[in-house]
């Protein structure tokens, strides 16, 4: 029985009575990430992707205090060009629904709405992480925390180059989180296909993740999976190219004095001004790469017996 907080819509809602599959999609991409109306028109495009690989998109937000569980046409255009909208994650979450708040969700917040409303695979573009500096600032995405704790699968590109990504993946091997690159033996740098790092694991297929999924659950291991899906090919920004461009960011927001929430946004727009607009344009790649991954997962649960025969 869905809570009284949580709001399905109605394609949500008839899939989940059909027992289709189903894809959570943040939203604070929509709210936070790029300006109307290309948030809406990538938003739309995300959804469709989805839709065109078999299963039904859950776009999630607060709204007005409640959890939305995917959003109608009408909401998902409100939202786009709603002013004043939270960045929610897990510390503020409770906060604004008790408040009667508009929030768009983080990784962690859409990670802990999808698991409420019993969704297991989340597309999102990268996930957060350990920011450069943190052995002073102590600056660590909780993306890393929910991951550990939350049963969903997630799909992204890596997570963002303009983090230390070997730090993130240290805190997620601590954490107990399987790190699986798709198709490739390196751990992919969001709008770079290779961080120079190797990926702890490695899958080839949306069935193995699948199986892996459904046996953490039969074993009761807490917390989620991370899919760290490349960039395709087309879309990349080479890592030596973009990173003399994320040092000179980096070392603006510090003079600036940028810090805490403030510091991802602003690298983010800096990027977008010094690779003239490429940046984004291979972030929407990315998303719409990963949203179709997920669905593939998310058909693959629902098609699995998830019993040791199969693994």
């Amino acid at each position: 029985m869905t809570p009284d907080f949580i709001t399905l819509s109605p394609e949500v809602a008839q899939a989940q009575s059909e027992n289709a599959p189903v894809v959570a999609l943040e939203s604070t991409i929509i709210t936070h990430g790029m300006p109307y109306p290309q948030n809406l028109e990538t938003a739309q495009t995300v959804e469709r992707v989805v839709r065109d690989a078999g299963a039904v998109p859950a776009t999630i937000a607060v709204l007005k205090g409640q959890i939305h569980i995917g959003l109608t046409a009408s909401e998902l255009e409100a939202l786009a060009q709603a002013g004043d909208v939270m960045k929610l994650s897990r510390a503020d979450f409770a906060v604004a629904m008790a408040a009667g708040k508009t929030g768009a969700t983080t990784v962690a917040a859409t990670m802990i709405a999808a698991h409420l409303a019993g969704i297991r695979v989340f597309a999102t573009g990268g996930i957060g992480g350990v920011h450069k500096g943190a052995e002073d600032s102590f600056d660590i995405s909780a993306d890393l925390m929910e991951l550990a704790q939350t049963p969903v699968t997630v799909v992204a590109a890596g997570a963002k180059a303009i983090l230390d990504i070997p730090k993130t993946l240290e805190v997620l091997e601590t954490q107990g989180v399987p790190v699986i690159a798709y198709r490739q033996d390196g751990f992919p740098a969001f709008w770079s296909r290779e961080s120079g790092i190797t990926a702890p694991l490695r899958m080839d297929s949306a069935e193995a993740i699948a199986r892996a999924h459904l046996m953490r659950e039969r074993i009761g291991l807490p917390g989620g999976q991370l899919v760290a899906n490349p960039i395709p090919v087309a879309a990349e920004i080479p890592a030596r190219d973009l990173a003399p461009l994320i040092a000179d960011a980096q070392n603006e927001a510090a003079a600036r004095g940028i810090a805490g929430k403030a510091v991802t946004p602003f690298l983010l727009q800096r990027l977008f001004e010094l690779t003239e607009g490429r940046s984004l344009s291979a972030n929407i790649a990315l998303v719409l790469n990963n949203a179709r991954l997920a669905a593939e997962i998310a058909r693959a649960i629902l098609n699995s017996r998830g019993d040791a025969a199969s693994l």
